[in-house]
């Protein structure tokens, strides 16, 4: 099953092709204008901006709060009827020490705010707070897959393991355009799409 998509695209691999390459254009993009420098680091407005910016050629809900309950696996990320209230105190929450930043990050992957893209979105939103609080971000390539997948499984009940991952991974290598796209190939990987709970579907 694809999702409904501009682009119309029914092959859910195709879409996936298309989907990563257009992507990665508009994330390019991001990275050489002054686009990221008026955001406000941390905000839900920020993300909210990344996430049409990086999508709005191919999802009508590009930068559209989802209205649809969602989950990957067993897990099932914040219910609709809970989700504004969660992204505002997310938006609320400190982000002046590494540990803050990541905790608040882990909170924005337990609400997954959109129906698709979430981890491409929250990866640059996350380098954006690391940037402006800390003048570092994540070299992605540093991380090892499996253990992020495991560590950001576990993340909601122990944050520990994805802390400690992380912090190995800091550059300070924030205008460098290759550190940049890394966060998006990665995405590719961890996201695997997650599935719909089919209330409006």
């Amino acid at each position: 099953m694809t999702i409904d998509n501009k682009l119309g695209i029914t092959d859910s691999f195709k879409l996936a092709n298309e989907e990563e390459r257009i992507s990665k254009k508009k994330a390019i993009d991001l990275f050489q204008t002054d686009f990221m420098n008026e955001l406000k680091p941390g905000s839900l407005e920020a993300l909210v901006k990344i996430h049409r910016h990086l999508f709005e050629d191919i999802y009508e809900f590009a930068g559209q709060l989802r209205t649809v309950n969602i989950a990957k696996g067993n897990f099932r990320f914040a219910p609709t009827i809970y989700l504004n209230e969660a992204l505002k105190s997310i938006e609320k929450m400190p982000q002046s020490t590494f540990d803050e930043i990541i905790e608040k990050y882990v909170e924005m992957n337990i609400a997954h705010p959109f129906r698709e893209g979430n981890g491409r979105s929250a990866r640059i939103w996350l380098d954006l707070i690391l940037k402006s609080e800390l003048k570092k971000v994540v070299d992605w390539s540093k991380v090892d897959k499996d253990d992020y997948l495991l560590a950001m499984e576990r993340s909601p009940v122990k944050d520990i393991e994805i802390k400690t991952l992380l912090f190995s991974a800091l550059t300070d290598k924030t205008d460098d355009r290759e550190v940049f796209m890394k966060g998006l190939d990665y995405s590719y990987y961890y996201e695997g799409y997650a599935t719909y709970k089919a209330d409006e579907l």
